[in-house]
């Protein structure tokens, strides 16, 4: 990897505006189309249900865009460089979702089983969308 600082900064970027999509699509939900909140239906509410099919959509249009911007900021691009890059992306995506959403509690925080089981294809999806994002990028560059 060739500047560990500057894929973190784009990786959080990516992360950040995912999730804030991700907020901004619930928020929209209860207060415009008026779904039912967490408040006023089991688990996070009809507003973040109904929200979840498009969670895989955002990953896959937002993390290749980012890599695509880190990669454009280093002087070459390798398949090692992507590989790295996937490898350090997926998987702190996947402690820091284990510690944000499930171990530190918050009106918005899921139990293991609620994020691991219950968000199911979801998730997996997110996951596989976040590792291929580097690859992708790559592909985007060498066209």
């Amino acid at each position: 990897m060739e500047n560990f600082g500057f894929s973190m900064l784009w990786y959080f970027t990516a992360y950040f505006v995912v999730t804030g999509i991700g907020v901004l699509h619930t928020i929209f939900n209860i207060t415009v189309l008026h779904m039912k909140s967490m408040k006023d239906s089991p688990g996070m509410g009809e507003g973040y249900e109904k929200t979840k099919p498009w969670h895989p959509l955002y990953n896959i249009i937002i993390f290749p865009l980012f890599a695509y911007i880190y990669f454009c900021g280093s002087e070459t691009v390798t398949l090692a460089n992507a590989a790295a890059t996937s490898l350090i992306w997926g998987t702190i995506t996947i402690v820091f979702d284990l510690i944000g959403w499930v171990l530190i509690k918050h009106p918005w925080s899921l139990t293991f089983k609620e994020f691991y089981i219950d968000y199911q294809p979801f998730i997996t999806l997110i996951y596989i969308a976040i590792y291929a994002s580097p690859f992708i990028a790559y592909g985007l560059m060498s066209i």
